[in-house]
């Protein structure tokens, strides 16, 4: 048996990992999208997308979520001429097909009929697997989804590879969330476990915990609603722009008869989600309800609708878009706008900065990880400092100047902090004798290997690959 990893090893994007089980036998476990600087060993990035790795003994993929850097690359593999299922949760089958759709538009074709195509072949090939139910992949390899509490979906994946008593568990943890996330079940973790890899994105830092990130969220909003401002929200359109719809509402709910700004109340501040794909995500979220948490059910039992409220306005079509993008910069009227991608690499959001990140008024909040190389990483770094901005798109490289306030909220992250990574490890009956750090930064994985020899000292080979 042996680990190879493709994927998420030089940063936090392009996750692909493979278990070889035999010469030819063998699973990938993710096949993601690199993002900004992000790299793979062998110099697979955001520009060169094809599939530079053998496939031939690749029999199966399961995915552990449906976010780009973790599917992404589902289509070159297609491509590079993998046939096999592709194992996933219920959740992830229903949300699969819209990811990769808009994945193909925009790095494939726009042609209608070979869009239709690929989306049939990826129809017959996914099998959807119920949480917590052993799936044999093959002779002597059987696979389990777990929630992981990242989005609605996402799963680790436990692999038990041989038979009977000699059999090897090994755990492959996709992307952890946090506990206590809007929407969603909190992670827990599995019985026993030989080999783990773990990703490490937030192995580092621990989060603001939920009241403490809900008040800083209110802080922002109530501050620029008084200097008849715009909130700027970069939010990737699955997982985070409906946990923060999930937190806006229940804001507006407790504050309804609290005052603002004047006469300006929280149920009459306006909430913009610009983004065609994000709305489809909702949609699909709202139809998968069996799956949210406990709060969030009861909260629609009682007539609340945490996704679909109100002061909720929802922008499609790229004329509606261009037009809210000029009133907002002429106009000043408090709005909180959400807006793809989550890293500002691309999408709507980046003609809203271009309009409103010169503007004082302006407020840009991030709730998300900014790998290296991605706008959403160079404003957020310099924004603080009174520095600029250069957007890819514009051939002179002009300089936008920051006079935009920049708002940190790692609370808001889907992914696990250092205390829950821990805790997940801490909390399984049999500890792994190797853990493998992945997915993440080089400081927050080596940080993290400290803390991981700590607890566990030397009966677990704690290795960076």
């Amino acid at each position: 048996m042996k680990i190879l990893h493709h994927g998420a090893v030089n940063g936090v994007t392009g996750s692909c990992h493979e278990l070889r089980v035999s010469n030819d036998l063998g699973i990938l476990i993710d096949c993601g999208l690199f993002q900004g600087a992000e790299i793979s060993g062998k110099g697979a990035s955001e520009y060169q997308l094809e599939i530079e790795f053998p496939i031939a003994h690749i029999k199966a993929l399961v995915v552990t979520h449906v976010h780009i850097d973790h599917v992404g690359r589902i289509p070159y593999l297609l491509a590079a001429g993998f046939d096999g299922p592709i194992y996933c949760s219920e959740p992830s089958a229903a949300l699969l097909p819209l990811v990769l759709e808009d994945a193909v538009k925009i790095g494939f074709t726009r042609n209608r009929s070979l869009i239709e195509r690929f989306l049939k072949i990826l129809h017959q090939r996914i099998i959807p697997v119920p949480y917590g139910q052993w799936q044999s992949v093959f002779q002597g390899l059987a696979i389990k989804l777990k929630p992981a509490g990242h989005i609605l979906g996402s799963s680790y994946v436990e692999c038990k590879v041989g038979v009977g008593r000699t059999a090897k568990r090994v755990i492959f943890s996709g992307d952890l969330g946090a506990p206590y996330s809007p929407l969603l079940h909190s992670p827990k973790a599995p019985y026993a476990c030989d080999t783990l890899v773990i990703e490490s994105t937030y192995g580092d830092r621990e989060h603001e915990n939920r009241k403490g990130r809900r008040q800083q969220l209110q802080t922002v909003i109530e501050k620029a609603v008084v200097d008849k401002g715009v909130v700027l929200i970069p939010a990737f359109s699955i997982g985070r722009t409906q946990e923060l719809l999930y937190e806006l509402e229940t804001l507006i709910h407790k504050n309804r008869k609290s005052g603002l700004s004047g006469s300006l109340l929280w149920q009459d501040i306006e909430i913009v989600v610009d983004s065609p794909l994000a709305s489809k995500f909702t949609k699909v979220y709202q139809k998968l309800e069996s799956y949210w948490d406990k709060e969030a059910r009861l909260r629609v039992s009682r007539g609340r609708h945490p996704l679909s409220f109100d002061q909720l306005t929802t922008i499609n079509d790229h004329e509606s878009h261009l037009r809210t993008v000029e009133y907002l910069k002429k106009t000043a009227r408090p709005t909180i706008v959400l807006a793809a991608s989550g890293m500002c690499a691309g999408g709507r959001i980046v003609n809203y900065l271009k309009a409103l990140i010169g503007d004082h008024r302006t407020d840009i909040l991030f709730v998300g990880y900014q790998a290296q190389g991605t706008l959403g990483h160079d404003i957020q770094k310099y924004g603080p400092r009174g520095g600029y901005a250069i957007f890819e798109d514009e051939g002179d490289g002009e300089r936008h100047e920051i006079n935009a306030r920049v708002h940190t909220i790692s609370g808001y992250s889907a992914h696990a902090d250092q205390k829950d990574l821990l805790n997940f490890v801490k909390r399984m009956r049999r500890k792994p004798s190797e853990i493998r750090i992945v997915h993440g930064d080089d400081e927050a994985k080596q940080i993290l290997k400290k803390r991981f020899q700590e607890l566990l000292g030397h009966s677990t080979n704690v290795v960076i690959p």
